[in-house]
């Protein structure tokens, strides 16, 4: 429960994201401030990291059956411990920060992607 709240708490405070409550499992699926969940993925892994570490999601466009559908969320799964789940987000948190596909700026106003 914890675990969960701390994922859900966290996405839903960042300008821009929205993550519902799961029903059950251990992941969820959150929309973020981003132009493509594909490349924001590959982005993290190739040329992003937060005081040295970074952070893994599965874009959620793979688990639609409808094009399009999916581009701008993400499926995170809220196995690790407390701790580690805060580190995880707070890199989260800063790599929407430089994002060169964010869709949001940080002041609420909308940018041209």
């Amino acid at each position: 429960y914890r675990r969960r709240e701390v994922v859900v708490a966290s996405i839903n405070s960042i300008e821009g994201a929205y993550c519902p409550n799961p029903k059950g499992a251990f992941y969820v699926v959150a929309r973020l401030p981003i132009d493509d969940s594909d490349r924001f993925s590959q982005w993290l892994l190739e040329d992003f990291d937060y005081q040295g570490e970074t952070v893994m999601f599965a874009p959620a466009s793979g688990f639609y059956s409808t094009p399009g559908m999916g581009k701008d969320e993400v499926r995170i799964s809220y196995v690790l411990n407390v701790e580690e789940l805060k580190r995880a987000m707070k890199c989260l948190d800063e790599a929407l920060k430089v994002y060169p596909g964010r869709t949001v700026k940080r002041q609420g106003t909308y940018q041209n992607v």
